[in-house]
């Protein structure tokens, strides 16, 4: 759990079926964070977005589903963690956008779990 104070928000810009050695990028990257025991991750799906390559995509009329939808995968987590993981994520994102910002976590809360 992060803890109030100095993080980074790292936002991770793909298209959902872009593929990776193993499977679909978006789902390598997010075994990869869960892996290096990051605090938590998001996958979002927009429904709708372009890229650098300027075409639109979208979920509506005249698009096939699922065609080159965006998705993005976002995380929270301290500046050393991200620090450290960044070379291995850039290494992954074979097509796509990584970024990254300063953030305060204001406050963090866990409800205790039944036992």
């Amino acid at each position: 759990m992060l803890l109030p104070g100095a993080a980074k928000k790292v936002i991770i810009h793909l298209n959902d079926d872009t593929s990776s050695e193993h499977d679909f990028l978006h789902k390598e990257i997010l075994e990869y964070l869960y892996s290096r025991g990051i605090s938590g991750a998001s996958i979002i799906r927009p429904e709708a977005g372009f890229g650098s390559h300027h075409r639109i995509h979208s979920m509506g009329a005249g698009s096939v589903a699922g065609e080159h939808l965006p998705i993005r995968i976002e995380f929270l987590e301290s500046p050393e963690t991200v620090d450290g993981i960044l070379p291995a994520l850039c290494e992954l994102v074979t097509d796509g956008l990584i970024e990254s910002h300063a953030t305060t976590i204001v406050k963090s809360a866990q409800k205790a779990q039944p036992v």
